[in-house]
């Protein structure tokens, strides 16, 4: 018997489905995503447009609504991605334009924030794939960082836990932005087909004690568990704002 991802080396990121992952989570828009978007765009509307030079998206993966808020307020985006499966699918949605089931998404982020390009692919027109390790963004440092359901999501090691989200705060230059979303309490992660990949329960507790001692003006708000979505047995989201100490 394979034993269970533990550590993010582990799992294989090149495999990773994909088509099963947005299925479950990204066909439709979630009220748990409509929280976290309406909790960014109230920060990202705070920001003049343009006025960010570079800024960046750890492991991006499908999941494009991230890249999306960003663009108004970046005129260049990184989306670092470790993984074959998550690059491939990324580049698709630069060359040939994201597909219609992001337009929901999208058009939620532009209600709330109106400074966001008319169409999803000029706002993606400011992003560029790296295929790159999570500690290794390739431009560092950064005005600001935006990580979403990543690293409680590949690994089940608190430590290594600790040390991703070390390296996230590290890529910002001092005051610069932080702009991230947690699984909260998720265990080991395990999708529809079967596939079973790591993760690690974490609370708002851990992540105060986490980013308290690197950052400044932490804010961490709660989403609820979103029964829409399948029972990964999470309890919700945690949104997490915070400037670079």
């Amino acid at each position: 018997m394979t034993a269970e991802p533990r550590r993010n080396a582990d799992a294989d990121w090149d495999a990773w489905p994909v088509e099963q992952y947005l299925a479950e989570n990204y066909r439709t828009l979630h009220p748990s995503d409509a929280a976290v978007i309406a909790a960014h765009s109230a920060l990202y509307q705070r920001i003049e447009p343009g006025s960010l030079h570079r800024t960046v998206e750890f492991g991006a993966g499908p999941n494009l609504y991230p890249l999306l808020l960003a663009a108004a307020a970046s005129r260049h985006i990184d989306a670092v991605e470790p993984g074959a499966a998550g690059v491939a699918y990324l580049r698709r949605a630069l060359a040939d334009g994201p597909e219609p089931s992001w337009q929901p998404f999208y058009a939620e982020c532009r209600r709330l924030d109106p400074a966001l390009p008319a169409t999803m692919r000029e706002a993606l027109s400011v992003v560029h794939v790296h295929r790159a390790p999570l500690t290794a963004p390739p431009a560092p440092p950064y005005d600001l960082a935006s990580m979403h359901f990543v690293a409680e999501s590949v690994t089940a090691e608190p430590a290594e836990f600790r040390s991703l989200c070390d390296s996230y705060v590290a890529a910002v230059r001092p005051g610069g932005y932080l702009v991230a979303a947690f699984m909260a309490g998720m265990p080991t992660y395990r999708l529809g087909d079967g596939s079973v990949w790591p993760g690690l329960p974490v609370t708002a507790e851990t992540l105060h004690e986490v980013f308290e001692p690197l950052v400044d003006d932490l804010q961490i708000t709660a989403v609820g568990r979103d029964d829409t979505l399948p029972a990964y047995g999470d309890e919700g989201m945690l949104v997490l704002h915070a400037r670079r100490r």
